[in-house]
This record gives structure tokens, sequence and C-alpha cells, in this order.
């Protein structure tokens, strides 16, 4: 009896010897888990706040270069591929792309009307990415201050209360590409199609031909087909258009331009900026105006 006794009383230490092992190497995990969260936690923390510093760096630089000069063009330095950044612990890579070398969507409509003129350019620019053309008027409905649809594939009101979930046209400019997904016709392959050559900007705006691409330039310049346009763009990589004048001088004849439609300076710049700490990641964009003095005004961010 005693010995059944005392090899239970064996099994029973035992069992609480492993339970306390089990228990001990729970707490170890937990602790080292919790202790992984912590780091990536505070890596995070700190490559968000290293892209912050990120696009304050980039604004002096482009506060730096308007005051090198009013012209904007490729071979300048914030234009260059710039190479990844060194940073505690980490990395930083950014770029810097100007945003009126493209087609600013919000030209299309002027004081809550279209604007005729801006929507003849994009026309020209959607056959050119071989898309429909109509796709012009959809985007006008969406931007002016009216209520009226119009008759070739127009797109109001009453056209998307019926979709599912039903919603209302803006009738106000674009704040961010992202918005054109609610759009008639703008479907993921035509906002893909899209993407290099159109912007959307708060302000109307004039085209840099010394960044636009050849799409852009044809879209804009009456008469100029896409053969010229890429010509031209070859021309600026030797040498870029230096004032209005020149751009004008090396146009081919049978052109037609307003000269309010195209400049060689910038002030909008879209900064793109990612850090890498560990195996924590942050990234932003952000929309920059470089309107007057100082370093340029943020239009807005996007952190993650």
């Amino acid at each position: 009896m005693r010995i059944e006794q005392r090899g239970a009383a064996i099994v029973l230490a035992m069992g609480v010897v492993a339970v306390a092992a089990l228990a001990a190497a729970a707490i170890m995990v937990s602790q080292s888990v919790w202790s992984r969260h912590s780091q990536l936690a505070g890596d995070y923390v700190q490559a968000q706040v290293m892209v912050q510093a990120g696009v304050d760096w980039i604004r002096a630089v482009l506060s730096d270069d308007r005051r090198m000069g009013n012209v904007d063009h490729p071979g300048e330095p914030w234009a260059q591929q710039l190479p990844a950044m060194p940073i505690d612990n980490g990395v930083l890579t950014s770029s810097i792309d100007d945003q009126q070398g493209l087609f600013n969507l919000n030209n299309l409509v002027q004081d809550g009307k279209a604007n005729l003129v801006q929507l003849a350019h994009f026309k020209r620019l959607l056959a050119l990415l071989d898309l429909p053309d109509t796709l012009g008027n959809t985007l006008v409905d969406w931007l002016d201050a009216d209520s009226e649809q119009h008759p070739q594939y127009g797109a109001e009101d009453e056209y998307y209360l019926v979709s599912g979930p039903p919603y209302l046209a803006a009738n106000r400019t674009l704040t961010d590409m992202s918005e054109l997904a609610q759009v008639r016709g703008f479907d993921s392959a035509t906002r893909a199609r899209l993407r290099s050559f159109v912007t959307a900007l708060p302000d109307l705006t004039v085209v840099n031909v010394n960044t636009a691409p050849p799409e852009v330039l044809s879209a804009v310049i009456g008469g100029l087909g896409i053969g010229n346009a890429r010509l031209l763009v070859e021309q600026r990589a030797r040498a870029y258009f230096r004032d209005q004048a020149d751009f004008f001088n090396r146009l081919p004849e049978g052109t037609l331009i307003d000269e309010g439609d195209i400049g060689v300076s910038s002030d909008y710049f879209l900064a793109t900026l990612r850090v890498t700490i560990g195996e924590a990641q942050a990234q932003g964009r952000v929309l920059l105006a470089r309107v007057g003095p100082g370093w340029p005004a943020i239009v807005w961010r996007k952190y993650q």
C-alpha cells in the first residue's frame, strides 16, 4: 500500500513539474512575442517619423531649386533618381515627380462649367491612348456644377443613384486620382492606361513642355502629331526648352498652340517615400505646391 502511495506521489510530482515547465515555456514564448511586437511597433514609429523628415528634406530641395531659377527640366537634381539614403538602422528611398508634365484633369472645368478648349485637348489624349473620347464628356459631368447630363455618354446623379451602392456625382474638382474609380467608364484598365499621362491639381495649370511625355504634348498642341512630339522630346534631352520662345521656334510648321496652355516651369510635385527599419516599413505620398516664398506647401499627404 505504501509502495502504491509512493508511486502515485512520484507521478503527481512529475506531473506538477511538467505543468510548471510548460507554464514557464509559455511565459517565455509570450514574453518573446511581446518583445518582438514591441520592437516592431517601435521600429514602425521610427520609420513614420523618418518619412515625415524625408518630406521636409524634399521640400527644402524644391525650395532651393526655385531659388536657382524658374525653368524645370529632367536634368535638374530633383528629377534625378535619388540614391537610397542610409538612416539609423535602416534606409530611406524617395522620388520626386513633376505633376505639370501631365494633363490636369481639373482643367476640364473652370468656374463650374466645361472648359471646351481643355476638353478638346483631353479628347485628343484619349484618342492617342486608344480610349473612347466620350470619357471626356462623362468626366466633365462629374466635375461641373450643374446636373445636366451630356447627351453623349454623360452621367449625372440619375446614373449613379442606380449603382450599387448608390451615390451622387461629385460636381466638384478631383482631389486625388483615386476618385476616378467612381466615374462612369473609368474602370481599372482605363485608369491604368491614363496613369502616366494625367493628374489632378487644385488649380488651372499649364503643361511643362520640358517634362511632358509626347502624348501630352501632342494632345495640347493642335496639329502636332505623335511622331513630331517624340522628336521634340528627343531634342529637349539634348537641350531643354529655356522659355516659351525657344519651344515655339522648335515646333514644326502647321501647329496651333495657345501660349496660356504651356510653360517651362512647374509648381506641383508628387513626393513618394519609403523607409525600412528592420522588418518595419512606412510609406508616404505627398502632393507639394511650390507657390509663394519659402518651402512648398503640402496639398495632401498619405502615410502608411
